[in-house]
């Protein structure tokens, strides 16, 4: 998610901060933040949707397949 706010940022040449976006999509920053900063972090599809609309991206643009490294 971080490369795509730094995308929109260069894009729209200016700062696009988390509470932008998180004010634009009606997520909470908190689990933004979450998000930005803890990979594998359980998100719901709900916020994925939201982020993809916002965006206008598709979801592997902001999952990452992490293997859980037990079977």
């Amino acid at each position: 998610m971080t490369e795509l706010i730094a995308d929109k940022a260069f894009q729209e040449r200016r700062v696009v901060p988390l509470s932008e976006v998180a004010e634009a999509t009606g997520i909470h920053r908190a689990t933004l933040s979450k998000m930005a900063n803890q990979p594998g972090a359980n998100i719901g599809t709900d916020i994925i949707d939201k982020l993809c609309g916002y965006f206008r991206c598709q979801p592997g643009d902001l999952l990452t397949y992490l293997e859980d490294g037990g079977d």
